[in-house]
């Protein structure tokens, strides 16, 4: 992952990479150095499948320190907004009205490594964040989709 653009998190999304990084060098590249000493200690290398797994594993961890790595050198931090504000900027909290089915949805937009439909964290690249920001409450915004709906901003926090 090379990469120059910034990575915008909350200070929860920082914590949780942060967290991932240090686990990841200090526990679990531990863990596969013995792996591959255990391995290697079996005898030819050649036809090892277990030294093959170690091999594997250790790429696949060397491979995410270097994207974390990457990540945190490029973090921006959402700065949460105190008060209320009546403009979506990224991590807000926003409820939405869908025009046509009138369904309700509350959200909070946050930057692409955040994001969690699942759980109500909206991608600031999604194309309804991307509707809403820098909108204000009551306005009504048009969603750029295959087959494109409008959406109504009841709130923003």
């Amino acid at each position: 992952m090379v990469m120059d653009e910034k990575i915008y998190v909350t200070q929860e999304g920082l914590d949780e990479l942060k967290k991932e990084y240090d686990n990841l060098v200090h526990v679990v590249k531990n863990e596969v150095i013995e792996d591959l000493k255990a391995a290697r200690a079996q005898g030819d290398l050649s036809e090892n499948a277990d030294y093959d797994a170690a091999r594997d594993r250790q790429a696949q961890v060397e491979a995410r320190i270097r994207d974390l790595e990457v990540m945190l050198n490029n973090v921006e931090l959402i700065q949460e907004k105190k008060g209320r504000s009546q403009i979506v900027k990224l991590g807000s909290t926003v409820e939405i009205q869908d025009l046509d089915t009138n369904e309700k949805e509350t959200f909070i937009i946050v930057g692409s490594v955040e994001s969690d439909p699942l759980n109500g964290k909206l991608s600031n690249v999604t194309p309804l964040a991307v509707a809403l920001l820098e909108k204000k409450v009551g306005a009504v915004v048009e969603v750029e989709v295959d087959e494109p709906y409008q959406v109504k901003i009841l709130s923003v926090k």
